[in-house]
This record gives C-alpha cells, sequence and structure tokens, in this order.
C-alpha cells in the first residue's frame, strides 16, 4: 500500500510517499480502507521529532480515519465488515489502509460525509474528555478556548454551544475572530489587539469563566488563571508556547482553582474505548444527525501531506485540514 512516510525529522518537505506492507489486525483489531485522514498538530509534532509514537502503535503519522472495515481481528464481531465508520486510531492513519482497535470505532450512517467523519475522532474525543469530563463544564457555565479557529478550537465552540455553555476564544486576526463568531462564539477576541485578561472581565462583568481549555501553556497560564471565576478549572492539552508556568499560589488557593489536563495518544486502549462509548451515547448524535459538522479547511492528496502540514504550521488554517486517500 500507500503510506506517507519521513526518514528523519525535519521540516514539512521530509514527508514522502513510500510503499509498505499493509498492517495485520491484532485480535482487538479492524483493518480500514481508508477514504480520509486527519490532519493533526502531533502529527506535525511527531514529524518534527518532538513527539514519537508509543510503544506497539505505527510509526506511520496519523491519528483519525474514517473508511470500510475489510478485515477484523479474532475477537472482533464479523459483521463489523463492511461497516462504514471512523476511527481514532494510535498511528497510521496517512496510508490506504490502518488498523485501529474495533472499540475505538464509531459507525458512520448512509447520509454522512466520510470527509466530514474522518475530521472528527481526534478533536471530538480530546473536547470531550477535557471540556467535560475533566473540565466539568455544564450548562449554563462559561468557557474560554485559546485558538478558537483550530480543529479543536472550533470543535469546543460547536460542542460547548451544544450544551448550552457560553463560549469565549482567542484568535490571531479579525478574519479569524469573525469565522469564531460564525461557527458560535459569543466573544471572540483578536489576541493581538487586545488584552484577553482584560476583555474577559469586562464581557463577564468581572466574574469570569468556569473552565479554560489552554493550548498555549507557558507565560499564558498566570493570565488564564486571572481569567477563571471562583472554583474555575484549568485544563491544559498542549504547551505550544512553552513547557514551564510560574504561578502565583495563594490565588490558587483562595479562588479554589483546579489545574489538570492530558494527553489522549499514551492513554490505554480501555480508556479510549470507554471514552468512545461516552461519546457515542452523548456526542456523535449530533454529528450523524446533521445537527452538527465539523469545520473544514482544505482536503490535500496524500501524495500532498507535506503541503498540508506546512498550511497547519503557517496558521492558516479555519478548521480541520484532511487527506484524501481512495475510494471506499
Amino acid at each position: 500500500m500507500m503510506a506517507i512516510g519521513f526518514t528523519q525529522p525535519g521540516a514539512p518537505d521530509v514527508l514522502i510517499a513510500e510503499h509498505v506492507n499493509v498492517p495485520q489486525c491484532n485480535a482487538q483489531d479492524v483493518l480500514i480502507k481508508v477514504s480520509f485522514a486527519g490532519v493533526n498538530r502531533p502529527d506535525c509534532i511527531q514529524r518534527a521529532g518532538h513527539y514519537p509514537a508509543p510503544p506497539g502503535a505505527s510509526p506511520i503519522l496519523g491519528l483519525e480515519v474514517a473508511g470500510k472495515v475489510v478485515a477484523v481481528g479474532d475477537d472482533v464481531p464479523a459483521e463489523l465488515i463492511g461497516q462504514h465508520v471512523a476511527a481514532l486510531t494510535p498511528g497510521g492513519g496517512y496510508a490506504e489502509y490502518c488498523t485501529a482497535p474495533w472499540k475505538h470505532c464509531l459507525p458512520v450512517p448512509a447520509g454522512m460525509n466520510l470527509k466530514s467523519a474522518a475530521a472528527l475522532p481526534e478533536t471530538l474525543f480530546t473536547v470531550w474528555h477535557n471540556v467535560f469530563e475533566r473540565g466539568m463544564a455544564r450548562d449554563g457555565e462559561r468557557l474560554l478556548v485559546h485558538g478558537g479557529t483550530s480543529g479543536i478550537g472550533t470543535m469546543a465552540i460547536m460542542l460547548a454551544k451544544a450544551f448550552d455553555i457560553e463560549v469565549i476564544v482567542t484568535c490571531g486576526d479579525a478574519a479569524k475572530c469573525e469565522a469564531a463568531r460564525t461557527i458560535g462564539a459569543d466573544l471572540a477576541i483578536n489576541y493581538k489587539e487586545q488584552d484577553f485578561v482584560t476583555a474577559v472581565k469586562d464581557h463577564t462583568d468581572g466574574e469570569g469563566v468556569n473552565v479554560v481549555l489552554d493550548m498555549v501553556s507557558g507565560d499564558y497560564v498566570p493570565r488564564n488563571l486571572q481569567c477563571l471565576a471562583e472554583d474555575g478549572r484549568h485544563v491544559t492539552i498542549a504547551v505550544l508556547g512553552g513547557a514551564k508556568a510560574e504561578l502565583f499560589m495563594p490565588m490558587v488557593m483562595m479562588r479554589r482553582l483546579t489545574l489538570t489536563g492530558s494527553t489522549l495518544r499514551p492513554r490505554s486502549d480501555a480508556f479510549k474505548a470507554a471514552l468512545a462509548d461516552e461519546i457515542a451515547v452523548n456526542a456523535w448524535p449530533l454529528f450523524t444527525s446533521g445537527e452538527l459538522a465539523p469545520v473544514m479547511d482544505q482536503t490535500f492528496a496524500l501524495a500532498d501531506a507535506a503541503a498540508a502540514h506546512a498550511r497547519m504550521e503557517a496558521g492558516e488554517h479555519i478548521g480541520k485540514i484532511v487527506l484524501e486517500i481512495g475510494d471506499v
């Protein structure tokens, strides 16, 4: 099969098309003939040499796909063969065939677009776990999201609004702020022109937000904490702005703040299966029914994965970038 690989870490142009063996199913796996694969920031970080695949995972990039199940492992129900699924994968998505644990797959009904389905698993699993489970967001609360037009940001806006949560986002220019408002954000702050701490306090009459979903970290963390209401929750999912932060801990104590965070890829198969089950009940029907749809940016051919990575790293995209791989 054709897949995208790289012989050494580096810039996007290290990505090359190559022919490799079709992966074999383990007992709990399905083999998917891939139609589309989502492109995510962790793919870029892995390609640059800073995010190695976990033990046992495919070295091929790609954490989410959609396509048709063409084979199953010994412990997988045979009736899955021939079904269309979207899957959270441990790696291997940038290829014509990919394996994934069958319990990490979500069904794609006949009326659902496979390209859209491929754009969902990584961001949906990440946002659901971090905003609703770790962040304990609930209706009537306020959420602050940095990177409002990223794949994670657009998913967070849509899901939060679906559950009656007010959403404030930060973006890097006026066009992205407008896009975020169109998606559903109640307030979009151009962080290059406004201090987001002041803007949040002004918008909330000094009350602040209940949850911050942070992908920046670094010197954003103490500023994020200033945005939190009492008993607020700060959830870190990436450290794009730096791995260290200096905090004034008495404020954490006096305002009873909670600081947490997570990474999805290293978690156990059992954890991801339980998360998939919860999403299947609470969030997936919003997408299969057409009530929600992922915000799509550009689609690239599999052989043009380097261009897809370059677009993501340039920060030009609004929503999800996907690779088109083949028909089903």
